[in-house]
């Protein structure tokens, strides 16, 4: 088995499909097909099933998909290992954020990183937290940032934390406007805007179920301009952290039950093998603590 093989298996798991598999290779799909057909019969199952619109994962396909992520993953880390010792001058650094980080400006310390390390590559991804995790785990990510209602999984390192403060955002007009702080029992059965899917989401759930508050979902988002859109536009309410509702420019008031989580910035090991990840890492820690 080659580590090309398993290159070409990756490529094609992640596109369905083997035309468009062999341009992100940069090779001609009859190329990329042989590959594939000696890894199937090296490995003795096949991996793929080809139908006319689409080729999927068999259950064996599906068995090394994890095994072939960490195993190219460590060959990235070890080529990455090599370029270290004449000092950065190629490497690539993955990082996954939230959409509602705000503890740090994430565009702004990437755009100073790379203008100190122009060699390399910077791959950002945003999503929901179960997903940024389970990306870190299998080696898509170095690094992510990550928010929670309690602590991190243990299988992860938590390089930096800090809290980040929920207030219910209104609308002009809302009877709440005006207000600078309220109760959770203003807002009981209040037409809410739900953030749908994420930690937040679940976090305002919880805290509502625990004070005896009910919630009201009349509309969701998966977005923060649109959640935040959506309530500027008369639909409902919503709690979001207090840098989104002073950047939205709408009428926000402060919670008084406690209502803050905490962001963190974690990776697989508690030192970073890859070298790019460990100077993106002390880069973004100096950061935050200026920040903070």
């Amino acid at each position: 088995m080659e580590l090309r093989q398993l290159e070409h298996f990756l490529a094609v798991a992640r596109d369905g499909s083997f035309t468009g598999a062999a341009q992100r290779a940069h090779i001609v799909q009859s190329a990329l097909s042989a590959s594939i057909r000696k890894l199937e019969a090296e490995l003795g199952a096949q991996l793929f099933e080809r139908t006319t619109r689409r080729v999927i994962l068999t259950e064996a396909g599906r068995a090394l998909l994890p095994v072939a992520q960490r195993l190219v993953a460590d060959v990235d880390v070890a080529r990455s290992e090599v370029s270290a010792v004449v000092g950065l001058s190629r490497g690539r650094v993955s990082v996954g954020t939230i959409q509602t980080l705000t503890v740090v400006d994430l565009p702004q310390e990437l755009g100073v990183f790379r203008s100190r390390y122009p060699a390399i590559q910077v791959h950002v991804r945003d999503g929901r937290v179960a997903d940024l995790i389970a990306a870190i785990t299998t080696g898509e990510l170095d690094l992510a940032y990550l928010a929670a209602d309690g602590p991190l999984p243990d299988d992860l390192a938590c390089f930096a934390q800090w809290d980040q403060r929920l207030v219910l955002v209104t609308y002009p007009g809302h009877r709440l406007a005006d207000s600078r702080r309220i109760q959770l029992a203003e807002i009981d059965n209040e037409p809410f805007v739900d953030y749908t899917g994420s930690v937040m989401q679940e976090m305002v759930r919880r805290r509502f179920a625990d004070a005896g508050i009910r919630h009201n979902p009349v509309c969701a988002a998966t977005h923060v301009p649109l959640l935040v859109d959506l309530v500027a536009a008369g639909l409902g309410v919503t709690i979001v952290p207090q840098s989104v509702a002073e950047r939205a420019g709408l009428p926000f008031a402060e919670i008084d039950h406690a209502f803050t989580r905490t962001i963190y910035l974690a990776g697989r090991q508690p030192q970073p093998a890859n070298p790019a990840a460990r100077a993106l890492l002390a880069h973004l820690i100096a950061q935050g603590r200026q920040q903070g």
